[in-house]
């Protein structure tokens, strides 16, 4: 799918907490005055959800009226099923199935494209086409916070999936004990935010959140800093993985609990190095996005090319 060279793209990026949409230009810009958002939550329902997507595309192209879209580009939380263009959010338990491309066109029209993609994936196209992988052709994207995802682009190219799933790093398991519980010992069980929060309190620490957690390690506690440690030490075991399997050389952390925690990014890099085997992932790269809180919205227009 593509567009024209220089048509303006309606972006939607659904999260947990809420679904925002803006005008993209062509040269990844959000266009002044298009942004707006509107909140969601656990208890979003089907019609709750598309009386918000209404709000925002009518406040988004409200700065534009008269400018033909060159599409909509939507990035969900996921699962996603990219063939059916329907959702299934782990968060949003009451949206699985909820038919998000179909809801699209019918506020912008069937002759206008349409592209669903993965949010993991809308940020890695993001960072790879305007951001911090410019110019490479083998780069994954990450995100650890509340949650952690990713998107990756392999030999230049966006790598999707059978269904549209591919990426899904937080659920990697980082443990080889048998548990009945298939959640115990996922990447995202170990080092998101709130599972570090929760790792510091059985030791011990009295905080309440990752916040908490990145000032008293900026403080000098020791379990607020080694719940950092043990964080950043997942995470760089995985990418070491991913590295061997998919050849990627650069790997783009952010998030709000990676960005913030003191000396996150160099821990994660001298993690992946200590624990690779083959000579590609030794030379893994480990940087900081550029693009922030628009790279949702900016790699989700980037679907449609």
């Amino acid at each position: 799918m593509t567009t024209s060279a220089h048509a303006l793209r309606l972006a939607v990026d659904i999260g947990g907490t809420k679904v925002e949409a803006a005008l993209i230009g062509d040269d990844g810009r959000v266009i002044d005055g298009s942004r707006s958002r509107a909140a969601t939550g656990r208890d979003t329902d089907p019609g709750r959800l598309s009386r918000a997507l209404a709000d925002v595309i009518e406040t988004a192209r409200a700065v534009a009226p008269d400018t033909a879209l060159g599409g909509v580009g939507v990035g969900s939380a996921g699962p996603i099923d990219h063939a059916a263009g329907t959702i299934a959010p782990l968060n949003m338990p009451l949206l699985h199935g909820f038919a998000l491309r179909e809801c699209i066109r019918t506020l912008v029209g069937d002759d206008v494209p349409v592209a669903v993609g993965l949010d993991g994936l809308c940020i890695a196209l993001a960072e790879w086409r305007h951001g911090a992988g410019r110019g490479r052709d083998n780069v994954l994207s990450m995100v650890v916070s509340t949650g952690i995802g990713a998107g990756l682009i392999v030999d230049g190219r966006p790598l999707v999936g059978a269904d549209g799933n591919a990426g899904h790093i937080g659920q990697l398991r980082m443990s080889t004990a048998l548990d009945p519980d298939p959640a115990t010992g996922t990447l995202e069980a170990i080092a998101s935010g709130p599972a570090s929060v929760a790792w510091a309190r059985a030791q011990g620490w009295t905080g309440h959140s990752g916040e908490d957690l990145v000032a008293t390690a900026h403080a000098g506690d020791e379990v607020a800093r080694a719940a950092i440690d043990r964080s950043a030490a997942a995470v760089g075991e995985a990418l070491a993985g991913v590295a061997a399997l998919t050849g990627i050389d650069l790997a783009v952390v952010g998030g709000g609990f990676a960005l913030h925690a003191p000396g996150y990014l160099r821990l994660v890099a001298e993690r992946a190095r200590q624990v690779a085997i083959l000579p590609a992932a030794h030379r893994l790269e480990v940087v900081a996005p550029e693009r922030g809180a628009d790279a949702p919205l900016v790699g989700a227009a980037e679907l449609l090319r």
